[in-house]
């Protein structure tokens, strides 16, 4: 089966890298790719949101199966478009792909099917927002409702901050603040069928101890040793299959990769967020533990075959991922600097430890940083102490200029799970 890959970050790194295992994949190909997704698979330059050209492009390659990795080409309907050219497409409609483009309709979606999540306005004056503001109180949780790339959300007990947010985001979902640890669930569905992948943890915050500005992301880690063993069945009761079966009734059936932002406060499970994709850094470590070759279960859920697939096979092992940022970011970050060390990881660390590639780009034969989250080192261990020295271990061959990543990327449950 020829596999053609939408995207350039991260996560589309590691669906390539678990796709190039696959021995059911035939022909790997990228569009439009990065400097380490160019070492497993093809790249072919295309506008990702332009859907006419991503169907011209798989049909070129007669590819039997188009993974579109981000959330905005999926806003965007491009999977619409490939499915319209006949081609089998893992990503949801542009309709039900609204469940991420839009946090006023996503929870609009888990009223009417009684899904657990936080007390909310959606605000669009200044009235409104001093209103939403004043009646959850302090810390404020301020969401743009649109796409924001996960750096829309601001939670701070400062007023004047949380205020000015909402006023630069025009339409604005103000909430009340779950607190909690919290949870990130992936579930592959075929618009009926849900297939949850294993639970992991990310890490929002830039700085240690979660500290700093809210980024896309600086981290994972999966399994979790604290975490109920009955947690996937209780989201997949109360939040996965209910979600999926409302987007059914509505007549936008979502088939793709639902993605739970879940917070396990006092009161229980209540959901912070969906997206419609695999998320970054989650991807990193939930496919590094899944044994069953990914692109049968992906063209499975593209073709409404779901329910005919064995139960998914995961590895015992931890896994733990954490992300190298540039300069400056998340606000305006550094590019262009060269990245040393690379070919040191693959040489000493690899397979237990490996870089996947996000905002880099060749500049001749160099690798270069290309964006703020420039990439990622993810490993695996016979439990998260064992994951994270390896991370950290391949992390510190890697040398770019005013780089910074957290230490303490899966710490505190790795101690925990010592005690």
């Amino acid at each position: 089966m020829k596999v053609l890959v939408i995207g350039g970050g991260a996560r589309e790194h590691a669906l390539c890298r678990s796709l190039s295992l696959d021995p059911q994949v035939t022909a790997l190909h990228c569009a439009p790719g990065n400097a380490g997704i160019a070492e497993v698979a093809e790249l072919h330059p295309v506008d990702a949101l332009d859907g006419a050209a991503v169907a011209r492009l798989a049909t070129e390659l007669a590819a039997g199966l188009v993974i579109v990795g981000p959330e905005a080409p999926l806003v965007a309907g491009v999977a619409d478009a490939v499915r319209d050219a006949g081609i089998p497409c893992f990503g949801p409609s542009r309709e039900a792909a609204e469940l991420e483009g839009s946090k006023a309709f996503a929870k609009d979606v888990m009223a009417a099917a009684n899904v657990p999540t936080a007390r909310s306005y959606v605000c669009t004056t200044p009235e409104q927002i001093d209103d939403a503001l004043d009646a959850f109180g302090p810390p404020y949780v301020v969401k743009d409702d649109g796409l924001a790339a996960g750096k829309g959300v601001v939670v701070t007990p400062d007023l004047a901050a949380a205020r000015a947010h909402a006023l630069a985001c025009g339409r604005v979902v103000i909430e009340e603040f779950l607190d909690g640890p919290e949870v990130s669930l992936f579930a592959i569905t075929d618009g009926e069928t849900v297939v949850p992948l294993q639970p992991a943890q990310d890490f929002k915050r830039a700085l240690d101890g979660d500290e700093g500005p809210n980024t896309g992301g600086m981290g994972a880690y999966s399994p979790l040793p604290w975490a109920d063993p009955k947690l996937v069945d209780e989201v997949m009761d109360s939040v996965l299959q209910p979600t999926v079966d409302e987007l059914r009734r509505r007549g936008t059936p979502f088939s793709g990769l639902l993605y739970a932002g879940l917070a396990i406060t006092g009161r229980g499970v209540r959901v912070i967020e969906f997206n419609a994709r695999f998320g970054d850094p989650e991807t990193q470590v939930v496919l590094a533990r899944l044994r069953t070759p990914l692109a049968g279960v992906l063209l499975a859920a593209a073709q409404g075959d779901l329910a005919a697939l064995p139960p998914l096979n995961w590895r015992d092992d931890a896994a733990v991922t954490v992300v190298v940022a540039s300069h400056n970011y998340p606000d305006t970050p550094r590019t262009g600097d060269p990245i040393e060390g690379l070919a040191d990881v693959a040489a000493q660390d690899a397979p237990d430890a490996y870089v996947l590639h996000a905002g880099t780009r060749l500049d001749g034969d160099t690798v270069v940083s290309a964006g703020g989250r420039v990439l990622s080192v993810t490993a695996t261990g016979t439990d998260l102490t064992r994951a994270r020295e390896r991370a950290y271990a391949a992390l510190g061959r890697i040398r770019l200029a005013g780089s910074q990543h957290r230490t303490d990327i899966a710490r505190a449950a790795a101690e925990a799970a010592r005690d």
